[in-house]
């Protein structure tokens, strides 16, 4: 192995964030596509806890959080200076998605917690207080172009996977309720050349592939 390997899903937004860091640190990697519901046993040796990211380096180190993962790759080089605020931004992160993930999953897939609510509805209360998560960890966007200050930083690329799926579920909605900065701020990254590469589908991984 002369590269690192990446057992990736395009969709995760965990995953999401450790592509767009290897991107910007210019690293490239044997990208393996998997299935979470057939998740190859090279994967699973390498991180027996099953998620993605998982990065496998020519050691055979492994990494499988997808912010060290980001960290991993920008620390070798970083031409953006997304790493500025490194223990602030991860701190900052985690205490945000601790809040809003599972308040964005239980809006997102509201019937699987609540039997009660139809398959396609959502859960209005969940998405009220995601929503109020969001703003208050937005609330710079008002006067700075960016989370933390007028140029990206780790904490932007670490926490916008999961702000699109938060405004994919109601895409009507966002655009009419959401402040312009936040939206302006997330469209920012969804139109940006590097989540257009990061977003590039891949055949699924198998034994039997090259790389």
């Amino acid at each position: 192995m002369t590269q690192p390997v990446l057992y990736s899903f395009r969709r995760c937004p965990f995953a999401m964030r450790a592509r767009m860091a290897l991107d910007a640190a210019e690293i490239a990697v044997a990208h393996r596509e998997v299935l979470l519901r057939d998740k190859p046993a090279a994967m699973l040796a390498a991180s027996p806890k099953g998620t993605v990211p998982v990065l496998v380096l020519p050691d055979g180190t492994v990494i499988d959080e997808s912010l060290d993962i980001m960290i991993w790759a920008l620390s070798r080089h970083d031409p953006e200076g997304w790493t500025s605020e490194t223990e602030a931004d991860r701190r900052d992160v985690e205490q945000f998605l601790e809040a809003f993930k599972d308040r964005l999953d239980r809006y997102k897939y509201a019937s699987r917690y609540d039997e009660s609510i139809a398959r396609e509805a959502v859960d209005h209360k969940q998405r009220a207080e995601a929503l109020a998560v969001l703003l208050d960890f937005a609330s710079n966007l008002s006067h700075t172009t960016f989370l933390r200050a007028d140029r990206p930083r780790l904490i932007d690329v670490a926490t916008f996977p999961f702000v699109r799926q938060f405004a994919a579920v109601e895409p009507d909605w966002w655009a009419a309720s959401i402040p312009q900065d936040l939206q302006d701020w997330l469209k920012h990254w969804l139109e940006s050349d590097r989540f257009q590469r990061i977003m590039t589908k891949h055949r699924v991984w198998t034994p039997e592939s090259t790389g």
